[in-house]
């Protein structure tokens, strides 16, 4: 956001000052965050030499993620169903086992 909105400002650190107080932190807080994600970028922008094997290894379990993601959408979508099918005011709790 800093960058983004540097030119609207006479320098670098007015941006910080005026855009910290929007998110409730300090000028140097943000400062530093900022500096942070510039070395970030820098240290992505270099390909690691692992980088075709992780990419690879990433591709292969991509399929199995996806898979887990459906199996668990249709079991949300199984429970609330049945959820909604209960009674109003009850709940399978409160049918299966009488508590006092």
């Amino acid at each position: 956001m800093v960058q983004e909105h540097q030119g609207d400002y006479p320098s670098e650190w007015a941006a910080i000052q005026e855009i910290s107080g929007k998110f409730g932190c300090t000028a140097e807080t943000l400062r530093h965050w900022l500096r942070l994600s510039q070395t970030a970028t820098v240290k992505l922008k270099t390909p690691a030499s692992s980088e075709p094997e992780r990419i690879k290894a990433m591709e292969r379990e991509n399929p199995e993620l996806r898979q887990a993601n459906d199996i668990l959408r249709n079991a949300f979508a199984y429970f609330a169903q049945a959820e909604l099918d209960y009674p109003q005011g009850t709940s399978a709790r409160s049918n299966d086992e009488s508590v006092h």
